[in-house]
């Protein structure tokens, strides 16, 4: 029995016979190299700009690894800031190439981050984003992808959450995350930019970073288990999360950007539509480890809520899957099953 091809596999199938040239702002970080990777393993063009403030040399020496030598030379980085409009317009109009389709990823993400330092993810989030839209719209880009985020629903209790209906915003991270949206929504208005934000419920995957104050849950904690360390959760462990393996964002992107008019200038939820309790997360971290040879016995350690925190979220999908034909193809398992042996090397490698 012949099985139709996703939306998906048939864009994939076009863009390989008629390759296309992407920007990805952020490109040596976690999503930014995941999309480098899927794009040039498609024989796309594409143009990467990064400052290294968050992303990483080794993502893309990785990334080169993983394509072949002809993939690669489709491959042009600029080291730049986004905060810097005249480094926006230089990667807009690098080689003199005609850029198809912008995917911006280039963000500080975090909430504890924000708090911390609201100036620094205001300019990176706000600033830089107003700047990339200006020449994108400059450039004439077919279409402008970004990086929204789930933290934009804020204290709206409803579940699952919907695009439409949004709270107020908890942290100096998810107002920039809100402005994003808005500014997006005004520069197709008034200049007829194309943009679509898709906003990621905790994405996780290879490359994402497990070092630092403002690392992410699983990687965090995978990094703990591997060198045997005490493992903290915050709150009591039933806050829940919807986590989305990176290969569905990367999908998401893809989609977004070739869609049809019906499905461009939307934002969309990117997750599984599931949800996971950091108890039940810790579960299945432990378990794929052991899978991989790697024991870890101890107890988990509950501590205080931490600060601007949201107490459970999960997405509604049904928008993503009917303007775009989005089909998360990882459930969470699959997707800790799949990112485990990286970390594993990763891991092993870099302590």
């Amino acid at each position: 029995m012949e099985s139709t091809m996703s939306r998906y596999e048939t864009v994939k199938v076009e863009l390989k016979n008629s390759p296309k040239t992407w920007l990805i702002t952020g490109v040596a970080g976690f999503i930014g190299s995941n999309l480098l990777e899927t794009l040039l393993l498609l024989d796309q063009k594409v143009i990467g700009l990064d400052n290294f403030a968050t992303g990483h040399q080794h993502n893309l020496d990785e990334v080169k690894s993983e394509v072949t030598a002809e993939q690669w030379t489709n491959f042009n980085f600029l080291n730049g800031d986004i905060r810097n409009f005249e480094d926006c317009q230089k990667a807009l109009g690098l080689n003199n190439v005609n850029i198809d389709y912008v995917l911006h990823q280039a963000a500080l993400g975090s909430v504890p981050r924000s708090i911390a330092d609201p100036i620094l993810t205001n300019s990176a989030n706000i600033t830089g984003f107003v700047n990339m839209l200006t020449a994108a719209k400059d450039a004439k880009v077919k279409t402008f992808v970004y990086a929204a985020s789930s933290s934009t629903y804020g204290d709206h209790p409803a579940l699952p959450k919907v695009e439409d209906n949004i709270g107020k915003p908890l942290s100096p991270y998810a107002v920039t995350k809100y402005v994003n949206e808005l500014y997006a929504d005004v520069f197709h208005k008034t200049y007829g930019l194309n943009s679509t934000g898709l906003r990621y419920f905790n994405v996780f995957g290879k490359r994402q970073e497990p070092e630092g104050a403002y690392a992410a849950v699983i990687p965090k904690w995978t990094a703990a288990m591997i060198d045997n360390q005490d493992l903290f959760i915050n709150g009591d462990g039933e806050t829940s999360r919807d986590f989305c393996f990176v290969e569905n964002a990367v999908q998401a992107n893809i989609l977004a950007a070739t869609a049809g008019d019906v499905g461009k200038n939307q934002v969309y939820n990117v997750a599984l539509g599931d949800r996971t309790t950091l108890n039940e997360l810790f579960s299945s971290l432990a378990s794929a480890l052991n899978s991989n040879d790697v024991k870890y016995t101890k107890d988990s350690i509950y501590r205080e809520f931490r600060a601007g925190d949201v107490r459970h979220s999960q997405a509604d999908i049904s928008k993503a899957k009917e303007l775009l034909g989005y089909e998360p193809e990882f459930r969470i398992q699959q997707g800790i099953d799949k990112a485990m042996p990286w970390y594993i090397k990763f891991l092993t490698k870099f302590s």
